[in-house]
């Protein structure tokens, strides 16, 4: 059913990670709650880093959610007087989650999705370069560069393997700006973890750049 009245549409917040888009996430689910609308928050149940039924951000902040194995799902469990839907980690869902978006947002809701826009890789990480073309509003955060204190984007993938969805968080990524970003790692061995900012390394990046 369309709720003409109620103009739909869909917020994305993306970055890297570390870059506050839960945080975000959450900031504007919570403005929505204090406007007394009733508000539905979503995760893919394979995030169950810090827990299995609310969105945590790595501040430790968190909100109840309702973990679903799907996209489909999440269209089968809003609530017709829902009027704001957050889903977090959206990444992790395949294509179907733009026509979910869609849809919610045709029936006058608004949607607020967050997650990484590009992968360890740095490349477009799965649905959202799909999801940010049909999205009404689109933010992207940055976060630090932990090897040199400039503006992050990407995202450093540390320990493991050479798998795309590997969830994780301190343990397993670093933010790292576009310079400092080994997307080619060789994970047989180990890579070396940069934590602390590298005297120099700015005017460095200056260069290279020109």
């Amino acid at each position: 059913m369309l709720h003409k009245s109620l103009p739909g549409f869909i917020e994305v917040v993306c970055g890297s990670m570390f870059s506050g888009k839960t945080e975000e996430l959450m900031r504007r689910l919570k403005r929505a709650q204090y406007g007394r609308q009733k508000v539905q928050v979503f995760k893919p149940a394979i995030d169950n880093r810090y827990s299995e039924d609310h969105v945590q951000s790595h501040d430790a902040n968190r909100v109840l959610s309702i973990p679903v194995k799907n996209a489909w799902e999440i269209l089968d469990r809003v609530e017709d007087n829902t009027r704001v839907v957050g889903i977090d980690e959206v990444q992790f869902f395949d294509d179907s989650v733009v026509d979910v978006c869609n849809k919610l947002a045709y029936r006058g809701m608004r949607v607020i999705c967050a997650g990484l826009d590009m992968d360890f890789r740095g490349q477009p990480f799965g649905p959202m370069p799909k999801l940010l073309s049909v999205a009404e509003s689109v933010t992207k955060l940055q976060a630090v560069c932990v090897v040199c204190g400039q503006a992050a984007s990407r995202s450093q993938k540390v320990v493991g393997d050479a798998a795309i969805v590997a969830v994780g968080a301190k343990e397993m990524y670093e933010a790292r700006c576009r310079f400092c970003h080994e997307p080619n790692v060789d994970f047989k061995s180990e890579p070396m973890r940069s934590t602390t900012p590298t005297p120099g390394k700015t005017d460095e990046h200056a260069r290279s750049a020109i």
